[in-house]
């Protein structure tokens, strides 16, 4: 069994508490590895190293810093198997989607590694003709990043990269769920040998050290993905004492299909987008909007292929979805099944806990469906986060789109059409950060701005060149002779 302790001012330190954190393998319960618990003061260890560390790091040219990105790229694709494995192993997902993520990774260092080649402001013209004027970018400081479990590697490292590149010192508290695999990710980055002090990581409880991240005064910008409840606490703590935040929260995520869409596709998408992963991603399909004209026709097709669907050890090769990644997380999916039947929703699909030989010990859940949903239901406004689909039927597609935008989120969605008016419209009057056409609503491709409208983000954007309106200030220069 691994043991990874706190990791700061580029050294592996023990916490001050002498408490550890077992991570289990939610498909047997067998203990994966562990961490340190860290106490505020470990955090506070942590910041005033970063603090230490900022002022040459943001004097080193973007150039230089990009180096060290490349290196960590090339470390992690080194590791990219046993980082993928430990992923596996700690929270469930299967193996293929735990390589792709790790190299998603790879991929994410390797693109913010050549921002540091590219401009950092512009010349903008001065009504004085004897006086220059421009903007640069100045980092922010000291980051704190907090991050979920559900992609233990590539929401840190979309987080973490860009902060660095930009100028900016590191402490990053991983959720306990995924902390193994994290700790794994910074191994690799030690092994690009970074200066110290650039990066710290911190073990915890969020209601611990989460808070004291928020608390802290030398802690300048934060950027958190999770739950809407943590990040509203979050965006007020910082907010309250002038600090930067940038949030990432829920998702009620809805694909529509058309009377003219090829259900085939559409049917194929709405498995991969809100069942890969056991459901278990913000940009998941939860709600399938479909027209009346051609429900039974997709329901029929859907149910058939969830039925093919195999669930299991994420180690093994024929396993399509693997377990949810907690027994907390598995009874929350479970609850909201039992709410969908005690209002009304019609169970056409799953809605078990698997107890079968071999995954009694695990945190399984059938894939499911419900029909018979209206918006008003639980499981049509709420992010349940786990393999449920619940199915609406709609006259047409004005219909669709109301109910679409009728939650209090707007992260992603998607529509299966052939109809280029319908395309339009759907882009345009989706309130969603991401809209995707005849594709599955889970897909966010690292060089493009990712973020939510209404209460799924707090309104900026994460990756591709949008990462820098975040991690930087504009500083506006005027000179004079």
């Amino acid at each position: 069994m691994v043991h990874f302790n706190n990791y700061i001012n580029g050294n592996w330190e023990k916490s001050e508490s002498n408490e550890k954190y077992e991570s289990i393998n939610p498909v047997d319960q067998s203990v994966v590895g562990s961490v340190d618990q860290s106490t505020i003061n470990d955090l506070d260890k942590a910041v005033e190293s970063a603090k230490s560390a900022s002022l040459a790091w943001k004097k080193l040219s973007g150039a230089a810093r990009g180096q060290y990105l490349y290196k960590a790229a090339d470390v992690l694709e080194e590791n990219l198997e046993d980082v993928a494995k430990l992923m596996t192993l700690e929270m469930g997902k299967t193996y293929p989607e735990a390589k792709g993520e790790t190299a998603r990774g790879v991929a994410i260092l390797r693109y913010y590694a050549g921002e540091g080649m590219r401009e950092e402001g512009d010349v903008i013209p001065s009504t004085d003709p004897d006086a220059f004027m421009y903007t640069k970018r100045s980092p922010l400081g000291v980051v704190g990043v907090i991050t979920p479990w559900n992609f233990p590697v590539a929401i840190p490292i979309w987080k973490m990269a860009p902060a660095l590149i930009y100028g900016n010192t590191v402490v990053f508290k991983p959720a306990l769920e995924a902390s193994v695999t994290a700790a794994k990710v910074f191994e690799c980055l030690h092994e690009a040998e970074f200066p110290k002090g650039v990066l710290n990581m911190v073990n915890g409880d969020g209601a611990v050290i989460g808070e004291r991240i928020t608390e802290n005064p030398d802690i300048n910008g934060i950027t958190f993905t999770g739950s809407d409840k943590v990040g509203k606490v979050v965006g007020q703590t910082a907010l309250g004492r002038g600090a930067k935040y940038q949030l990432e929260m829920g998702g009620k995520n809805p694909v529509i299909v058309t009377k003219d869409a090829d259900i085939d596709k559409a049917v194929e998408a709405t498995i991969s987008g809100g069942l890969r992963s056991t459901g278990q991603k913000c940009t998941a399909t939860s709600r399938v909007i479909i027209d009346a004209s051609i429900y039974d026709s997709f329901k029929e097709k859907l149910v058939e292929k969830v039925k093919d669907i195999k669930v299991g050890d994420g180690m093994q090769e024929d396993t399509w979805m693997g377990p949810c990644v907690s027994e907390k997380q598995l009874n929350t999916v479970l609850s909201y099944i039992d709410i969908g039947k005690k209002e009304g929703a019609t169970l056409i699909h799953g809605g078990e806990r698997i107890t079968s030989s071999g995954l009694e010990n695990g945190f399984f859940v059938q894939p499911t469906i419900f029909e018979d949903v209206n918006s008003a239901m639980t499981i049509a406004q709420e992010e349940i986060f786990g393999p449920v689909l619940a199915l609406i039927k709609v006259k047409d597609l004005e219909e669709g789109i109301k109910i679409a935008n009728d939650v209090e989120f707007g992260l992603s969605a998607s529509i299966f059409t052939t109809n280029i008016q319908n395309m339009l419209t759907f882009i345009d009057d989706m309130e969603a950060g991401l809209v995707r056409v005849n594709a599955e609503s889970a897909g966010v491709e690292l060089q493009a701005p990712f973020g939510g409208m209404k209460k799924s983000s707090s309104h900026s954007r994460e990756q591709g060149q949008a990462a820098k309106e975040f991690f930087t200030s504009i500083k506006t220069v005027f000179v004079k002779g």
